[in-house]
């Protein structure tokens, strides 16, 4: 049986981080994870996943100058000053709530240039992240949504996992982000299996309800069950013009 952990980036958006994560326990989900956390104390956050006793999964660094077009500096050359104080950043917010995993997005450009800051950055990351037992995730997102993005496929991303080779740099495994570009969700998950971290979904091709669109989430959740996933699988849909809590009726359909 599937568990499931609510994204606040995408979901009760309305909700300040410490209040969307009391909805996500009184929704019956299994933990928590969210986008950019930053301008939240952390012991507010702190207070919220104490009292609920839900796990917090997973953050991102900052993505730079949003108004200039950044979405990520992990994979930009001569910024590499930047880019580790938003990794030193996101590992020191992760510690101190004890936090699972941090997603060091990588930015747009796809040089030799671009991928060797990209290393080395992982590589200070990964030894950063070490002493806190903080896993670091890389997620390639699709073209549709970013074209451009330094990390695009699901391959090129278990390629420098295997190059960086530290024992605490994983894939993000995002069911939507996947079948946009890629297809094959369940044969993709069952090749990388060994070098997913963790797991997110959303319905394709609106990012909407994961009951609503090309996959079959149902099969998906069972294939991933049956691959022995039992970690929480990361709900990361928008909501739309709804109310978080009247989307989650697939929370029951798809794990019939």
């Amino acid at each position: 049986m599937p568990r499931f952990s609510a994204n606040l980036g995408f979901l009760w958006p309305d909700l300040s981080l410490p209040e969307a994560i009391r909805a996500a326990h009184a929704a019956g989900f299994d933990a928590v994870e969210c986008h950019w956390p930053f301008e939240t104390a952390i012991e507010e956050v702190q207070a919220a996943l104490a009292d609920t006793g839900l796990k917090m999964l997973g953050l991102n660094t900052r993505r730079g100058d949003i108004s200039a077009g950044d979405n990520g500096l992990a994979a930009q050359p001569g910024r590499e000053p930047e880019a580790r104080a938003a990794i030193d950043e996101a590992i020191a917010y992760a510690a101190q709530i004890d936090c699972a995993a941090v997603h060091v997005m990588a930015g747009f450009g796809r040089s030799a240039e671009h991928r060797a800051a990209f290393l080395d950055n992982l590589s200070y990351a990964c030894a950063r992240a070490r002493p806190h037992n903080i896993t670091i995730l890389i997620e390639p997102l699709n073209r549709h949504d970013a074209p451009d993005y330094f990390l695009h496929t699901t391959d090129q991303a278990a390629a420098i996992i295997r190059e960086v080779a530290a024992d605490n740099l994983a894939l993000m495994f995002d069911c939507y982000h996947v079948g946009r570009s890629e297809g094959d969700v369940i044969t993709r998950a069952r090749a990388l299996q060994n070098h997913i971290g963790h797991i997110q979904f959303a319905g394709v091709p609106a990012r909407g309800v994961p009951d609503q669109g090309e996959l079959n989430y149902a099969a998906i959740f069972a294939a991933l069950d049956g691959m022995g996933w039992h970690r929480p699988l990361g709900a990361e849909y928008k909501p739309g013009a709804a109310r978080t809590q009247d989307t989650l009726g697939w929370m029951k359909t798809l794990t019939g």
